[in-house]
């Protein structure tokens, strides 16, 4: 079993596993982003206490170290503001294959960081952890989501038409995007090269 590292960093981000504590950044976060992140996000239906944020820290730090679920929270280098969240999900170890997830603090929206960070964690994904195809799934209806796949160099694979029910209830087509490790575009090959990765 290979050592994943539990941090990294790009030119603008430290990237890391979640921890104890991380709640009070996040939770921030969260609450300024509530309107946006209620839009998409199935998480995001009610508003989270303080308490809850804490746990859920907590036990994505405990899922991080049992390779269940790579969640990471993105922190801006030059002040360690809270920026966003991010990660590897729906692991399937036996191929390997992963899906990335991601969302941004509304104040920081359109400043190229997530399209950074996403860059970033496929470099991550393919040069330390062996990932062979990387999927981002996103609702047909959210563009800037599906932006930052298409700016990172994702490939839309699939509209899966009337697959889940949005936050609201209703019904969404969701697009699959596809990155695969034998045709990377060249800006994850330079992020592979500057990741300064920390083991645990």
């Amino acid at each position: 079993m290979i050592t994943i590292p539990t941090r990294f960093e790009t030119e603008r981000l430290i990237i890391r596993a979640p921890q104890p504590g991380d709640s009070v950044s996040t939770h921030a976060s969260v609450e300024e982003s509530f309107p946006e992140l209620h839009e998409w996000m199935p998480w995001a239906r009610q508003r989270q206490t303080l308490a809850e944020t804490e746990t859920y820290a907590r036990e994505s730090a405990l899922r991080y170290r049992n390779r269940e679920e790579l969640a990471m929270l993105l922190f801006r280098k030059s002040d360690g503001v809270h920026v966003g969240n991010s990660g590897l999900h729906s692991i399937a170890w036996d191929v390997p294959r992963m899906e990335i997830g991601y969302w941004i603090r509304t104040s920081l929206s359109g400043q190229g960081y997530m399209t950074e960070a996403v860059t970033g964690i496929c470099a991550f994904a393919f040069s330390i952890l062996g990932v062979l195809r990387l999927e981002i799934r996103c609702d047909a209806r959210n563009r800037r989501s599906a932006a930052v796949a298409e700016r990172v160099g994702f490939t839309l694979e699939s509209r899966m038409r009337w697959q889940s029910r949005d936050p609201q209830g209703g019904l969404r087509d969701t697009l699959v995007y596809v990155l695969f490790s034998d045709d990377q575009p060249e800006t994850v090959q330079r992020a592979a090269k500057h990741l300064n990765a920390s083991a645990p």
